[in-house]
């Protein structure tokens, strides 16, 4: 069964080769392809309107297939390479390792937010920013400035601690499970991490920085966490819902794969 570790405890020879990977992904330019999708959807998806990706009950669904689809981009270049996740419970300072020169890279520097170390930096002259929302074309990021604390694993545990996927109206106001870790209620889990990182992670550009990954990666954790934790909790809404995606509906944009689908994630792949 292939395994999903925490980028803490990677080998030298697992982050070279995820980084060698993404970076050929962005050079074949099936990178950007993941971007776009992504920055589509984010445009798109509405409160009180039809919502796929995000403010709805499929924002875990929809995600765990895009990454799913991302790590067997990946797979295609180098067989062995799996999604490693971000724990930002206990990797909580710009001086965690995923910061590293020979991972991610770090900080921006003052005044514009650029990147300057790491693989992903803008002097590499590997990563361009090809799909944007202004005209800056390198990455940036502003750690710890958008918001000052990653969420606590004590807030996480609270959120864990809910029993209810999701509820009506199915969008940003909700509660449950699905709207407290999306972030637009309760201790803002997901949401505040993209501020935190800052640059184009609080855009829906946001696959640009390649820590979109690792971030989501642990989201997709948290969600297989609560679903062990609660396994009479199941996804919701069932059937005849206006505007989100039911259980057993089609998720855009691959209209091949329903929230039913994604629910079993030992079918894929495990943690630890």
């Amino acid at each position: 069964m292939a395994v999903r570790k925490n980028q803490a405890d990677l080998t030298a020879t697992e982050k070279r080769n995820f980084v060698d990977a993404v970076l050929e992904l962005k050079r074949s330019g099936r990178y950007d392809e993941f971007i776009s999708t992504h920055n589509a959807f984010i445009i798109g998806d509405t409160d009180d309107g039809e919502r796929t990706g995000h403010r709805s009950p499929s924002f875990l669904p929809w995600h765990r297939r895009f990454l799913l689809q991302f790590e067997q981009a990946l797979q295609s270049i180098t067989p062995s390479v799996m999604l490693p996740y971000w724990d930002w419970t206990a990797d909580r300072t710009p001086s965690s390792s995923l910061w590293a020169d020979d991972f991610l890279g770090g900080d921006g520097r003052s005044g514009d937010g650029r990147v300057t170390s790491g693989p992903f930096a803008f002097g590499s002259g590997k990563w361009p920013m090809n799909i944007r929302v202004d005209g800056r074309t390198f990455l940036r990021r502003s750690l710890g400035t958008g918001v000052r604390e990653l969420p606590t694993r004590a807030e996480v545990d609270r959120v864990l601690a809910m029993s209810v996927y999701d509820a009506a109206p199915w969008n940003s106001s909700s509660d449950g499970f699905r709207n407290n870790i999306e972030g637009w209620r309760g201790p803002n889990l997901h949401n505040r991490v993209h501020v935190w990182v800052g640059g184009q992670m609080t855009t829906g550009a946001s696959p640009n920085d390649p820590v979109f990954w690792l971030h989501h990666c642990f989201i997709d954790k948290l969600w297989a966490d609560w679903q062990r934790m609660h396994p009479k909790s199941g996804y919701l809404p069932t059937g005849d819902t206006p505007d989100v995606v039911d259980l057993h509906d089609t998720m855009k944009p691959w209209n091949d794969v329903t929230p039913a689908d994604m629910l079993d994630h030992t079918k894929f792949y495990t943690y630890v």
